[in-house]
C-alpha cells in the first residue's frame, strides 16, 4: 500500500488517555510528509532521467544500426565495384589480346603476300632476263648474220 504526502498531512489519530502529544506526532509527520515529497520529487526526476538516458540510448542504437547498414552496404558497393572493375580489366585484356592476335595474323598474311610478290618478281625477273637474252642472241644472231651478209657481199662485189 503506498501512502502520498498528502495522506500523511491529513492522518488524524484517536485521542487516548495518556496518548503521544499531539504536538510532537503532528511535527514528526510534518517531517515525514516534507521527506516523503522530496523523495517522490527525487525519484520522478530520476525516472525522467532514466526515460531520457532510454531515450538516448534507443537513439544511439538506431544510429548504430544505420551505420552499421551503411557500413554493409558501402562493403557490399566496394566489393561491386571491385568485381565489375576486374571484369571490365578482364574484358580489356581480352579485346586486347584479340586486337594482337588479329594484327600477328595480318602481319603473317602480309608477309606470305610480300614472299609470294617477291616470288613473282624472280619469276618475272627470270623471264624477262630470259626474253632479253633472247633478244640480245637474236640481235647477235642477226648481225652475224648481218656481216656474213657484208662479208660476202664484199667477196662478191668488186671496189
Amino acid at each position: 500500500m503506498r501512502i502520498s504526502p498528502l495522506e500523511i498531512q491529513q492522518k488524524q489519530f484517536k485521542m487516548k488517555f495518556r496518548g503521544f502529544d499531539i504536538e510532537e506526532v503532528f511535527g514528526f509527520l510534518e517531517i515525514v510528509r516534507e521527506e516523503m515529497e522530496d523523495l517522490l520529487r527525487e525519484n520522478s526526476n530520476l525516472k525522467e532521467n532514466i526515460q531520457r538516458a532510454e531515450s538516448q540510448i534507443k537513439e544511439y542504437r538506431d544510429m548504430e544500426t544505420t551505420l552499421r547498414e551503411t557500413l554493409m552496404t558501402a562493403q557490399q558497393m566496394v566489393e561491386d565495384y571491385k568485381t565489375n572493375a576486374r571484369k571490365e580489366a578482364e574484358l580489356l585484356l581480352k579485346e586486347a589480346e584479340f586486337k594482337v592476335d588479329s594484327m600477328i595474323k595480318e602481319a603473317h598474311e602480309k608477309v606470305i603476300k610480300i614472299h609470294e610478290d617477291i616470288t613473282d618478281m624472280k619469276g618475272i625477273r627470270r623471264h624477262f632476263r630470259e626474253e632479253l637474252k633472247r633478244l640480245v642472241e637474236g640481235h647477235l644472231r642477226m648481225l652475224e648474220t648481218d656481216e656474213r651478209w657484208e662479208t660476202s657481199d664484199r667477196e662478191v662485189m668488186p671496189e
